[in-house]
C-alpha cells in the first residue's frame, strides 16, 4: 500500500518514512501541505496519509479538507500528527476531513495498529464500491449477452431521438430477430441457444460504431440505434449487419449451427414526432415483414401506404442474392 508523509521537520520525515518503509509501505514524503494534496487529490494518488498539523503553504486539516472536496476519487485515509491535545484541537481535526488522529510523541507499533485500522476501512471501502457496481451492472445490462438491457435501451433511444430532433438529423432503428431460434433450441439444446445469442450479440457490437448502441430487446430480439446516420448509410449499415450475423456459422459443442438475423429497418426522419413506442411498433412490423419474405433480410419500414385507401405502412424489402 502507498502511503504518504507530510512534514515540514526532515529529521522527524526521514524517521518516519525508514519506519514505514520497513513495515513494508511503499512511502512519498513531502515537506508541504499544498505538495501533499497535489499528491493525494488525483484519481492515482495515495490512499494512507500521515499529515502534521502545523505545515507551511498548508496544515493538515487544510490537506483534508481539499482532498474530501475531491468526491470522484477513491477514498483517502488521512491521519493528522500534532503536539496538540485539546479536545477543541482533536474536533476541529476531526471536522476538517481528517479519519484519525495522533499526538506526538508517539509510538511506532500505536502508529502502524491505526494504520492497519485504516487499511481494513479502505479494502471494506473497496468491496462496498465493487458491491455497487456490479449491482449497477446488473440493473443495466442484460445478464446472457452482457448488452444494454431493454429498459436502458428505451432511455438511450429516447434520448437520441429528442437530439436528432433538435439538430434535424436521422437516427435509424433496427429492431433484429434471430431466425429459426426455437429449432436452434430444439435440436441443438438451450445451452446451444445460449452460445448462439452470445456470439450473436458480439457480432453486433463489432459491426456498428463505438458510439452506437446495441441492445437485447427480448428473446432473440436485438435493438440496434444508429446515432446520427443518414437513410443511405444506415441501409448499408443494416445489410452489412445481416451479413455479418450469417457469414459464418456459431461453434457449439454439438458442432457448427447455422445462423441469420432479419431486421425491420426504421428511419426516424420518416416518421415526425411518432411516439418512441409508435416507433417501435412500425420496426417490429418491418421485422415481421422480413420474416414474411423469407428470413435473412432487412426490410425498410416507410410511412408511405401502398394505395390511397390503405392505412398500412410499405415495407420495402432489401435482400443481396446469395
Amino acid at each position: 500500500m502507498r502511503i504518504l508523509i507530510a512534514d515540514d521537520e526532515v529529521m522527524s520525515r526521514k524517521m518516519l518514512q525508514k519506519t514505514l518503509e520497513r513495515a513494508g509501505y511503499e512511502v512519498t514524503a513531502v515537506e508541504n501541505g499544498r505538495l501533499a494534496a497535489n499528491q493525494l487529490c488525483p484519481a492515482d494518488g495515495p490512499r494512507l496519509a500521515l499529515l502534521d498539523w502545523v505545515m507551511p503553504e498548508l496544515d493538515g486539516p487544510g490537506v483534508c479538507r481539499e482532498v474530501r472536496k475531491r468526491k470522484e476519487q477513491s477514498y483517502v485515509y488521512m491521519i493528522l500528527l500534532t503536539s496538540r491535545e485539546a479536545k477543541e484541537d482533536v474536533v476541529a481535526g476531526l471536522e476538517s476531513g481528517a479519519d484519525d488522529y495522533l499526538t506526538k510523541p508517539f509510538d511506532p507499533e500505536e502508529l502502524k495498529a491505526r494504520l492497519r485500522t485504516g487499511l481494513r476501512i479502505l479494502n471494506l471501502e473497496d468491496r462496498l464500491v465493487e458491491a455497487r457496481e456490479e449491482m449497477r451492472f446488473r440493473a443495466t445490462h442484460d445478464g446472457l449477452t452482457t448488452l444494454w438491457n431493454r429498459g436502458v435501451m428505451m432511455d438511450l433511444l429516447g434520448r437520441e431521438l429528442a437530439r436528432s430532433r433538435r439538430e434535424h438529423v436521422c437516427t435509424a432503428i433496427l429492431m433484429c430477430d434471430v431466425d429459426h431460434f426455437k429449432t436452434v433450441n430444439d435440436t441443438y439444446g438451450h445451452h446451444a441457444g445460449d452460445d448462439v445469442l452470445k456470439e450473436t450479440a458480439k457480432r453486433l457490437l463489432a459491426a456498428v460504431r463505438s458510439y452506437d448502441f446495441v441492445g437485447r430487446y427480448g428473446g432473440e430480439e436485438f435493438l440496434v440505434v444508429l446515432n446520427n446516420c443518414n437513410p443511405p448509410y444506415a441501409l448499408a449499415r443494416a445489410e452489412e449487419i445481416r451479413k455479418a450475423i450469417a457469414r459464418t456459422p456459431v461453434p457449439s459443442v454439438n458442432g457448427p449451427i447455422p445462423v441469420s438475423m432479419s431486421v425491420g429497418l426504421l428511419f426516424s426522419e420518416d416518421w415526425g414526432r411518432l411516439p418512441l413506442e409508435e416507433l417501435l411498433q412500425e420496426a417490429g412490423a418491418a421485422l415481421y415483414a422480413a420474416k414474411a419474405a423469407g428470413r435473412n433480410c432487412v426490410k425498410v419500414a416507410s410511412p408511405k401506404t401502398s394505395s390511397p385507401d390503405s392505412g398500412s405502412p410499405d415495407y420495402q424489402s432489401i435482400r443481396l442474392r446469395r
